[in-house]
């Protein structure tokens, strides 16, 4: 992939991996392929960000960028990760919006927990709700798992809307979360049999979450 640097726009090459979500959206792997881009966009103001590269402590350089791209990378090939990233059409290429991750427990359980966020100016498009759908495909489909969490914040309204869209039921509230500053979470699973699968891309027309969530 090909990234100007002075946009943050890429170009994606025949036969690369793509999972096109509808509209002029889609979701990219978000490997060091697109390092460049995906540090553009952690240049948003937006302190939600931040608990996506905790181990910094602050926002990432370019080098630390690519070495973090580079270890999810690795994930995704040995099987314990699906990291992608939302991308919209710019022009003759794409720029990434936001970022959707499912991290997959290694046991014979076969569970998972995605995460989403979506840069504030694509908010209310419903691009969550197709994102983390098109990431419940795969979970449910050709990774094989069983179960799937997603921790919400209980103050972000559009996030639970969203899960709960997609058939996720709250089995609980995480309270002081991950991430104590941003307050209590609500803790949202989808087992296989919940998951109507592609029917839930057809209701995209209400807004999706952009809120983060862990």
């Amino acid at each position: 992939m090909t990234t100007d640097p002075d946009t943050g726009t890429f170009t994606v090459p025949a036969g690369s991996r793509v999972w096109p979500l509808g509209g002029d959206t889609a979701l990219v792997p978000r490997t060091a392929e697109i390092a460049q881009a995906c540090h553009a966009l952690l240049e948003v103001d937006d302190e939600r960000l931040d608990r996506w590269y905790p181990e910094f402590g602050e926002r990432p350089t370019p080098e630390e960028t690519r070495a973090a791209l580079e270890l999810t990378g690795r994930a995704w090939r040995e099987g314990s990760r699906l990291p992608l990233a939302v991308a919209v059409k710019a022009g003759n290429g794409w720029r990434l919006v936001g970022m959707v991750d499912l991290e997959i427990d290694d046991t014979p359980a076969r569970s998972g927990t995605v995460d989403c966020w979506l840069d504030a100016r694509f908010e209310g498009r419903g691009l969550t709700t197709r994102a983390v759908s098109a990431v419940l495909d795969q979970a449910f489909g050709p990774l094989g798992l069983s179960v799937v969490t997603w921790f919400v914040r209980l103050t972000d309204q559009r996030g639970r809307s969203a899960a709960r869209r997609l058939g996720f039921v709250q089995e609980g509230v995480f309270q002081q979360g991950a991430f104590p500053d941003e307050g209590d979470e609500a803790v949202f699973r989808l087992r296989t049999d919940g998951w109507r699968g592609a029917a839930n891309r057809s209701r995209t027309a209400e807004p999706g979450s952009g809120g983060p969530s862990h």
